[in-house]
């Protein structure tokens, strides 16, 4: 027997306004366009989604100008900019930055930095993964801090860092004999070279960025951050994991619009029992994905120890669902599945390139692994 779905009222209203917003303001044909430009995102959606609908700020605290809500909330909106596949900061400033600007509790730094982000006024993202790729602070190396003349300095390059090319705040994460160190570093400083990748999702950018003795203000304690970092990486991994369900659950959608559209020998392709089986593993998969997803939400809002464990699974679970339900999605479609003028494609490239951000799915079971070990032992 299925048990339906419990939704709040203020859950549903919330998840429509964001779905009206990305549909008015970001179809297919004006998202194509916005990643053919030099920023790679609409500025004035960015500034709608912040000071109309209140995007940025929903769950920061209300002290730095949000709302105080919980990951119940913000979930549903990483889903609907999933959906809409929209080119935007919002998963780098939020997700990470902001996230990790909390977690860290450095008061200085959040009365500095929170009500510009809550507001739409700055960009941010975060620089950890190096050349092994790892997104993990144990596995950092590659960039020195150093005290000078009263300062900080940093040298070194990072990897895969979203956003950089708009950002006005850049937090890099160093970790070396002190432990890990979070530091707060301006994009614009002439010690700091911003390479753009060129990269298999369209719609994400991201770039190498190198300091060379690059002024840096150091936030949280010396040594002290690998917890918050890792607590922002749990909380990241299931917004990704959102992010991923949405734009699965789209492509359901349109592969059984088309099913039911498109006709050979006589009758909708959804007739026939290949294409049947290969819509209901794609909605198997989906619901699948949104009860993670779900259940990862709760336990972060309810701010427990699991979220650690919850949050891996669900990133190893949405990353390769979500790229089964893409490569059908475009068997479903056939040779026009292939072409450049369909979106499929588009959320193809978002399904790999995902699948790999924050950690592959088998760095992440391994993690997962060790969280699990660690609460029986530690």
């Amino acid at each position: 027997m299925l048990i339906p779905d419990v939704v709040t009222e203020e859950h549903s209203e919330l998840r429509a306004t964001v779905r009206r917003l990305f549909e008015t303001r970001s179809p297919e044909p004006v998202m194509r366009k916005v990643i053919e430009t030099d920023a790679g995102y609409d500025s004035e959606l960015w500034h709608q989604m912040a000071d109309q609908v209140g995007l940025h700020g929903l769950g920061l605290p209300e002290r730095y100008g949000g709302s105080g809500y919980g990951s119940e909330e913000t979930t549903i909106v990483f889903e609907e900019i999933g959906r809409a596949l929209v080119p935007s900061p919002f998963f780098a400033t939020i997700a990470l930055a902001a996230r990790l600007l909390v977690e860290l509790g450095d008061e200085d730094a959040d009365d500095r930095y929170l009500p510009r982000i809550a507001s739409g006024d700055l960009i941010a993202t975060v620089a950890i993964a190096e050349s092994a790729g790892s997104w993990q602070p144990r596995d950092l190396s590659e960039v020195a801090a150093v005290q000078h003349d009263g300062g900080w300095r940093l040298s070194g390059e990072k990897t895969t860092v979203l956003s950089a090319e708009t950002a006005e705040l850049l937090l890099a994460v160093v970790t070396d004999n002190h432990g890990t160190s979070v530091f707060a570093v301006d994009p614009a400083d002439s010690g700091v070279t911003i390479v753009p990748l060129t990269t298999l999702d369209l719609a994400q950018r991201q770039s190498k960025v190198r300091f060379d003795h690059a002024p840096a203000t150091l936030i949280g304690v010396h040594g002290g951050s690998a917890a918050a970092v890792a607590s922002m990486l749990d909380h990241a991994a299931l917004a990704l994991a959102a992010e991923q369900a949405g734009s699965a659950a789209f492509l359901v959608e349109m592969c059984v619009d088309y099913a039911k559209l498109r006709h050979q020998f006589g009758q909708p392709i959804g007739a026939f029992q290949a294409i049947k089986h290969k819509l209901a593993d794609m909605a198997f998969d989906v619901e699948r994905m949104d009860s993670v997803v779900r259940h990862a939400a709760t336990t972060a809002a309810a701010d427990t120890s699991e979220l650690a464990i919850v949050a891996s699974i669900a990133k190893v679970f949405c990353s390769e669902a979500f790229f089964r339900v893409a490569a059908e999605s475009i068997q479903i479609h056939g040779g026009i599945g292939f072409t450049w003028e369909h979106p499929a494609h588009l959320y193809f490239r978002r399904a790999k390139s995902s699948e790999y951000l924050l950690g592959s799915p088998g760095k992440y079971r391994d993690l997962l692994l060790e969280k699990i070990a660690c609460r029986s032992d530690c």
